[in-house]
C-alpha cells in the first residue's frame, strides 16, 4: 500500500512550511506529496499567514524535490478555467520532470468564493464534467493538430492543446461519495478513484458503485487506482497520541473511530481492513505540519509493515 502525506494549507501554513514538510515526505520515504485548493480556513483556525495557491505551491516544489509525486485533492473546478488549467498542470509537470498528477473537483465551499470574488455558479457538477473533456482533451490532442470543443459552458476554437505534460498519461483523480453521477465521471475520465474521510463500509460500497461504472463503460475496473483519504494521529503510547489529537483539536477516541489513530500496530491493523477493502493507496492527511517526528514515526514504524 502507498501512503502519501496529504496537507490542507488553508489552515494556517506558509510556503516555506510546506516546502519543509514536502521535503521530508522524501526524506522520509513516502510517496507523493499533495495539498488541498482552498482558499479560506475552516472551524476555528485563523489561517494565518493566509492562503497559498496550490498550483503556484507545487511548482515551487516540483523544483525543489526529486522523487515524489505532486498533487492536488482536489483542485476546485470553480477556481480556473479549464484551458488555463490545462496549462498551468502541464507546465508545472514539466517543471517536475513528470511528478504531477491532477485531482480535480466540481468546488463546494462557498464561503471562500464570497470572501475573493470568485463566481459559485449552481450547476457545478455539470461543467466539472465539460471541464474534465477539455483538460484531458488538450492533453491528449496530437501536437501539430488542433482541439475544439462547443459545450454549454466552454468553448474553445482551433486550440493548439499546448503546452503538453512531460508524462504521457498525466494521473487525473476524482472522488467523491455520489453515488451515480461521480462513478459515471469517474469510469470516463479518472485513472484514480479517491474516497475521502470514508468508513470502510462506505468504501467498500463505493469502490463497488465505480467498478460497476467502469464495467458498463466498457472500461476493465482494475484500470483505476483505489484510494482513501483519512486524518493520521500515530503515537508510541496514549499518551502521545491524546498529545497530538489536542494538537488539531481532536479527540483520540473520536479519530480512532473515523481516521488513522492509535499505535504504529494499530493504524497497520486499520489498513490492512482498508486494503481488505480495495484500497491500495491512503492520503494521509497531517493536520499538525510543525510535528515532522510523527511523519518519522509513521514513517519508521508504520511502513515497513505495509510491503
Amino acid at each position: 500500500m502507498d501512503l502519501r502525506i496529504f496537507t490542507e494549507p488553508q489552515q494556517g501554513a506558509s510556503y516555506d512550511t510546506l516546502l519543509t514538510v514536502a521535503k521530508a515526505t522524501e526524506d522520509l520515504g513516502f510517496d507523493a506529496f499533495f495539498r488541498s485548493d482552498h482558499y479560506l480556513s475552516m472551524g476555528s483556525a485563523d489561517g494565518l499567514p493566509g492562503p497559498t495557491d496550490a498550483w503556484i505551491t507545487l511548482a515551487g516544489l516540483a523544483r525543489e524535490t526529486k522523487r515524489i509525486r505532486l498533487g492536488t485533492l482536489m483542485t476546485a473546478g470553480t477556481f480556473r478555467l479549464p484551458g488555463v488549467l490545462a496549462i498551468q498542470v502541464a507546465q508545472v509537470d514539466q517543471m517536475s520532470g513528470g511528478r504531477v498528477e491532477l485531482g480535480l473537483g466540481a468546488g463546494w465551499f462557498e464561503e471562500e468564493h464570497k470572501a475573493y470574488g470568485i463566481p459559485f455558479p449552481k450547476e457545478k457538477f455539470a461543467r466539472l464534467e465539460e471541464q474534465l473533456a477539455i483538460v484531458t482533451g488538450l492533453w491528449s490532442t496530437e501536437t501539430g493538430k488542433t482541439f475544439n470543443h462547443d459545450g454549454q459552458y466552454y468553448q474553445l476554437r482551433d486550440s493548439p492543446a499546448l503546452p503538453k505534460p512531460a508524462q504521457r498519461k498525466l494521473p487525473v483523480l476524482i472522488g467523491g461519495h455520489g453515488a451515480t453521477r461521480t462513478p459515471r465521471l469517474a469510469a470516463q475520465y479518472a485513472d484514480e478513484f479517491n474516497i475521502p474521510f470514508a468508513s470502510l463500509e462506505d468504501t467498500e460500497r463505493q469502490f463497488g458503485r465505480v467498478r460497476a461504472a467502469a464495467e458498463e463503460a466498457g472500461r476493465a475496473p482494475d484500470d483505476l487506482v483505489y484510494s482513501n483519504a483519512l486524518v493520521v494521529c500515530v503515537g508510541r503510547d496514549d499518551a502521545e497520541v491524546a498529545r497530538r489529537a489536542a494538537a488539531i483539536g481532536r479527540e483520540a477516541d473520536e479519530l480512532k473511530a473515523n481516521g488513522l489513530a492509535g499505535s504504529p500496530a494499530e493504524v497497520v491493523d486499520k489498513l490492512g481492513h482498508y486494503a481488505a477493502a480495495g484500497s491500495s493507496r491512503v492520503y494521509l492527511q497531517v493536520l499538525d505540519l510543525g510535528d515532522l517526528d510523527h511523519l518519522e514515526l509513521i514513517s519508521s514504524q508504520i511502513q515497513p509493515q505495509l510491503g
